[in-house]
């Protein structure tokens, strides 16, 4: 049985993917509807108590990927093991795995302590228990004078920390999330960022959850999963994602890049260089061969205006984009490119139609190929 929710320490810490033993393995896990791929051979390790995003756009297979590993749908090949069983073939209801959808899925007819109590009642669990485990979950979401009310009487954030909570209570082994914040407006949604961040601290649970939102992504998970075109795109931390792309896609999906294309040389010192239409770049250490063709990523909060740096490109000032913490400059290139700068706080913009220099270091920028 279960401990209670009472019983899991409140000290819970982020997952170290290294030290923490295996809770889920896709093991070569694919999925095809005729000669259409919804997801490819994929192999995938979800370690005990961490926080797992798999993020992509429309179509790129992880709304699949969820559904199989919950038992929703069935895969065309590989198999899915929880804590070293095989449950490829096991039915939805026979799964130690929680859900929690966009939309809440509440039952109009049962208060919110009903509603939080039905997965309890289902399996069996002696009323007293119910009732205890239940009281436990509404003070986990701070909802603990409200168990009387019906759910057209909650606001819509109160309605998701009911269907969290009805998730929490019977402790599964591994709870999925299919984008629960998508219904929500942007300070309701960074707020139940926090309360769910929060509650796997608490609770320790093993959570892979879905969104097409990076900051989403970055601010909550431990581990991303980016996906495109069915397949595994990246997997790393948030901060590896971010300034450590390995695909040009990774690098456009992920924040605000300026990206750079062109081909491989050596200037000549033998150092190698991206020759591209803005510009000859130094690109430090690790270039692939010569004559090969690349992209150079550079994050705009690596670019400044007027500043130090190996590399250089000069433009016109065409927009800045104040957004409150920072504010965005774009500067038109000589081959029609754009590129943004990230300027440091408490610097003067730019005016429209001025003529800038923008600079950065040769280690500031990531090559791709």
């Amino acid at each position: 049985m279960h401990p209670s929710l009472a019983m899991v320490p409140s000290t819970a810490v982020r997952c170290d993917a290294q030290t923490s033993p295996t809770k889920l393995l896709i093991d070569g896990l694919t999925k095809s509807y005729g000669s259409c791929a919804a997801l490819q051979p994929t192999r995938l390790e979800v370690q005990t108590g961490e926080f797992l995003t798999l993020l992509g756009p429309s179509g790129s297979g992880k709304t699949t990927l969820l559904q199989m590993i919950s038992g929703l749908v069935e895969p065309s090949g590989g198999r899915i093991l929880i804590d070293g069983q095989d449950e490829t073939r096991t039915p939805v209801h026979k799964r130690d795995i929680g859900l929690v959808f966009q939309h809440y899925a509440l039952f109009p007819h049962l208060t919110v302590a009903e509603n939080i109590g039905f997965p309890l009642r289902m399996r069996g669990i002696a009323k007293a228990d119910v009732a205890r485990r239940v009281a436990e979950a509404l003070e986990l979401v701070h909802l603990g004078q409200l168990g009387g009310r019906f759910p057209k009487e909650l606001s819509g954030g109160q309605q998701q920390r009911v269907a969290l909570a009805r998730c929490f209570v019977y402790q599964p082994s591994v709870i999925l999330m299919d984008e629960p914040l998508g219904a929500l407006d942007k300070k309701l949604r960074e707020h139940m960022q926090y309360e769910i961040r929060r509650l796997h601290r608490e609770t320790g649970a093993t959570i892979i959850y879905v969104t097409h939102d990076q900051e989403e992504a970055l601010a909550m998970s431990d581990r991303i999963c980016l996906m495109n075109h069915a397949r595994i795109e990246q997997i790393g931390s948030p901060h590896e994602i971010y300034t450590r792309p390995k695909t040009i896609f990774a690098a456009d999906f992920i924040g605000v890049s300026n990206i750079f294309r062109g081909r491989v040389q050596h200037d000549g010192n033998g150092a190698a260089v991206l020759v591209t239409a803005s510009g000859v770049f130094r690109v430090g250490d690790g270039a692939p061969p010569a004559q090969n063709e690349a992209a150079l990523v550079v994050r705009p909060e690596q670019l400044e205006l007027d500043g130090e740096g190996d590399n250089e490109v000069s433009g016109e000032v065409v927009d800045t984009v104040y957004a409150g913490s920072e504010t965005r400059v774009l500067v038109a290139l000589r081959d029609d490119a754009t590129i943004t700068v990230r300027l440091r706080r408490g610097a003067l913009p730019p005016l429209l139609g001025d003529r800038v220099a923008v600079r950065w270091r040769c280690d500031a920028g990531v090559l791709v190929s």
